[in-house]
């Protein structure tokens, strides 16, 4: 009798998630079945849901639920606390399994070559994120000094950051946040927020929900300068054939010809200001450098030449994220990336490297929404079948499932697994219960591993 498709999913946030899906819903899982295991180095799963996405977005949070469902699935093990390549190696997991799907993510902050970068009060967006969202890999303060605060980029996560700055401690208690988060947001002492853009309103890469949310908090009032409001025919077609393009510039529009109100915090929308420099003293930020830009005609933009410096004593950069490299497998330093094909790993021959295969921002690079990952898993996980039916994948020493458990015995090797999960989630929400919150998130990883029952 044939035995399951063996299968190792390295990263158990959506992307792995979905890979694991696509294949419990393909023929194989019928016959002969699959058997997939996901190893995390996190003890918890979720990935990006739970270490990316801003406390007060439980919307998104909500898409949880959905990955839930497919965790509970028999077929399904986790694997937590477990790290690639230091507890378990490629040649490890050949031995164990017919092929391998890298998933690993994004949480690096990609570079910004402008003088002034590494001044002290210079930030990465996603260092602040893994901060907030209480990572346990980073440290447990954040600096909140700076009443007037830059944020460089406009996208989600320039949003994210600068409506967390904005916003008081009180407001997002309700939220997860864990004690040492609400305790540092309660000492922040920023009044002003600034979120630059190098082009206009029709080429900011925010969402319409997302940006229209900044406007519901009573604390922030969101200014945008009338003059940043401009289109060329190059913005005029995005506009045309971007309906969320269009939604976003419609909101920056009505916030430019409305009188400015009164709520404390302000949170300044700027467009058309590319960073130049960040300005310093004694090895500190004291200001930001930008250039005005103008459009070209084709929705790009061009410098000016004209100069403004804006007092700031803080800079987060907002800028797009970066993946680590992944030890024994090609790697695109350009793109931050494994190169591929159709989800096939391949090396810099353009071979296949056989029974490897990647997706979701390791993948493609970190652009697009959480469930814009579903079609690549969709491709990989075709690619990966179309192999199988075709003989192409390895053939493991040791197929068992319980050869993996003896292997991180012998490795010493503490993981949590699916069932952990459901005692993390109920000790996060009995945290919560007293305090009328759904859950209140747990910070240390040995805190973590114990509850978990690793």
């Amino acid at each position: 009798m044939p035995r399951p498709l063996r299968v190792a999913i390295v990263g158990a946030g959506p992307a792995g998630i979905y890979a694991a899906d696509a294949l419990l819903k393909s023929g194989a899982a019928v016959e002969p079945g699959v058997s997939i295991d996901l190893f995390e180095r996190m003890p918890a799963p979720f990935g990006l849901i739970r270490y990316g996405v801003a406390p007060d977005h439980p919307r998104i949070k909500g898409i949880v639920t959905a990955l839930h469902q497919v965790l509970d699935k028999p077929q399904i093990r986790l694997f937590g606390n477990v790290d690639y390549p230091s507890d378990i190696t490629l040649d490890d997991l050949r031995a164990f399994y017919d092929a391998v799907i890298f998933s690993t993510g994004a949480m690096a902050d990609r570079e910004l070559p402008v003088p002034g970068i590494d001044l002290d009060g210079s930030y990465g967006a996603a260092d602040f994120v893994s901060w907030y969202d209480g990572h346990p890999d980073v440290p447990r303060t954040w600096p909140l000094t700076a009443e007037k605060v830059a944020v460089l980029g406009v996208g989600n996560v320039a949003l994210d950051v600068a409506r967390i700055l904005a916003k008081t401690a009180d407001e997002l208690l309700p939220t997860e946040i864990p004690p040492n988060v609400y305790d540092g947001l309660k000492a922040n002492r920023a009044r002003e927020i600034h979120v630059f853009g190098r082009r206009g309103p029709a080429q900011a890469k925010f969402s319409p929900m997302e940006l229209r949310e900044l406007d519901h908090s009573p604390t922030i009032e969101v200014v945008v300068d009338p003059e940043d409001i401009d289109y060329d025919e190059g913005s005029i077609a995005t506009r045309r054939a971007n309906k969320q393009a269009d939604m976003v510039a419609k909101t920056l529009e009505n916030w430019a010809i409305r009188d400015i109100g009164d709520r404390p915090h302000k949170l300044f929308l700027h467009f058309f200001e590319a960073p130049a420099e960040i300005l310093g003293e004694n090895g500190r930020v004291v200001g930001l450098r930008t250039e005005r830009t103008a459009l070209d005609g084709t929705g790009n933009v061009k410098g000016t030449g004209t100069f403004k410096d804006w007092d700031v004593t803080a800079v987060y950069r907002a800028v797009g994220y970066l993946s680590d490299p992944l030890p024994k497998l090609p790697w695109d330093a350009a793109s931050g990336t494994v190169p591929d094909v159709a989800g096939r790993i391949v090396d810099e021959s353009g071979k296949h490297v056989q029974s490897a295969y990647v997706t979701g921002w390791i993948r493609r690079g970190p652009v697009g929404l959480i469930g814009h990952t579903k079609g690549d898993a969709n491709e990989t996980v075709a690619s990966l079948l179309d192999d199988h039916a075709g003989g192409r994948l390895h053939t493991p020493t040791s197929p068992a499932p319980e050869a993996v458990d003896a292997f991180l015995a012998e490795r010493k090797v503490r993981f949590t697994t699916w069932e952990g999960w459901y005692k993390l989630d109920a000790a996060e929400k009995a945290l919560g219960e007293p305090q009328g919150r759904e859950r209140v998130k747990i910070v240390e990883r040995e805190d973590m591993l114990r509850a978990s029952g690793a």
